[in-house]
C-alpha cells in the first residue's frame, strides 16, 4: 500500500473525529446556551406560580405565525448545513447559494416577528403583562441573535466570494452559530406557543 492510498483513509477518519468550527465558537454557544436556560428556568417558575394567568395569555398568540416561524428557521438551518457540505466538496458558488438562502430565510423570520410584535402592541399585550414580558423578552433576546446570525452569514458569504479564502472552518463555524439560534427557537416555540 503507497503512502497516496492511506492518505484519503486517514482524511476520512480525521474527519470524523473533527469538531466542526471554531472551539472558541462552541464555548460562546455552550455560555450562551446556559444563559438561555436560566431563562428557561426563570420562565417554568413563573408559569407555575400563575399557571391560569399564563395559560389565558398565551391564547392571544397566533400559533399559526410561531410554525411559520419554526419552518423557516428549520428550513434556513438545512440551507446552511448544505453550505458546509458544498465548501468541503469545494463547489464554492453552491454553498455561497445556500448561505444567500439561509440568510433570505433569516430576513423571513425577522419580518414574521416584527409583524408579529406590532400586532400584539396594538392590541394592547404590552409588558404590563407577566406572560407578555417573558415572551418580549425571549423572543427579543432571540431576535438580537438572529440579527448577529445574519452578520455571521454575510461574513461567509464574503469568505465564498473570494477566490483567496474559502475557509472549510470558517463556514462551520458559521453554521454552529445558526444552528444554535435555531435551536433556541425551537425551543421558545414549545415553551411560549406549544406548551398549555
Amino acid at each position: 500500500m503507497t503512502r497516496s492510498d492511506v492518505r484519503p483513509a486517514q482524511m476520512a477518519t480525521d474527519r470524523r473525529s473533527h469538531l466542526p468550527g471554531d472551539i472558541h465558537m462552541w464555548v460562546m454557544v455552550l455560555g450562551d446556551l446556559v444563559i438561555f436556560t436560566g431563562y428557561f428556568v426563570v420562565y417554568m417558575i413563573y408559569r407555575a406560580m400563575n399557571p391560569e394567568e399564563f395559560l389565558a395569555a398565551q391564547q392571544h398568540l397566533d400559533i399559526d405565525l410561531g410554525v411559520l416561524n419554526t419552518v423557516t428557521l428549520l428550513t434556513s438551518s438545512w440551507f446552511v448545513a448544505r453550505a458546509v457540505l458544498e465548501t468541503r466538496r469545494g463547489r464554492h458558488d453552491h454553498a455561497r447559494r445556500f448561505v444567500l438562502a439561509c440568510a433570505a430565510l433569516g430576513l423571513l423570520f425577522m419580518a414574521v416577528k416584527g409583524y408579529e410584535w406590532y400586532v400584539k402592541i396594538y392590541a394592547g399585550y404590552t409588558g404590563s403583562d407577566m406572560f407578555f414580558s417573558f415572551y418580549y423578552v425571549l423572543t427579543g433576546v432571540h431576535l438580537v441573535h438572529v440579527f448577529i446570525g445574519l452578520i455571521v452569514l454575510g461574513v461567509l458569504e464574503r469568505e465564498l466570494r473570494g477566490t483567496g479564502r474559502r475557509r472549510e472552518s470558517m463556514v462551520e463555524t458559521g453554521a454552529v452559530y445558526w444552528h444554535m439560534v435555531d435551536l433556541l427557537w425551537v425551543v421558545i416555540f414549545a415553551l411560549l406557543y406549544v406548551m398549555r
